[in-house]
């Protein structure tokens, strides 16, 4: 019996001591930053990208802003109703789980490419 009490601790500990995995800071445009040269779509492939995980946004400030829109916003180009603008050229924006939409809010950009879509999964536990 206390063999049995032993064992139902530590896995009570096991389950409940879990915590999860720090965030992780991922630098926009990785030494380019966030810029019209780039296929910011492109640069999100491969990575895995994690609720609670950083964004870190860098651009001169006097040509691009970067938005946090939704997937309409994304989409067209568009600011939609409670879209969030960033304008300080040095942005670092907390990933939500889920769908993440951003754009630059000059249509041209944006439909040339300054735009992402980001689906932040659950963050993995580490012991």
């Amino acid at each position: 019996m206390r063999r049995r009490a032993i064992i139902m601790v530590i896995l009570m500990v096991l389950q409940f001591g879990c915590i999860h995995s720090k965030p992780t800071t991922y630098m926009v445009g990785d030494e380019d930053g966030w810029d019209s040269g780039l296929d910011m779509e492109g640069w999100t492939k491969g990575k895995n990208f994690h609720a609670g995980d950083f964004l870190v946004f860098t651009y001169d400030s006097q040509l691009f802003n970067v938005a946090v829109v939704n997937q309409t916003g994304h989409d067209s180009c568009t600011l939609n109703d409670g879209a969030k603008v960033f304008h300080s050229g040095n942005d670092k924006i907390q990933l939500a789980f889920g769908a993440n939409y951003f754009i630059d809010t000059v249509a041209d950009l944006c439909a040339a490419g300054m735009k992402m879509a980001i689906n932040a999964t659950a963050p993995p536990p580490s012991v």
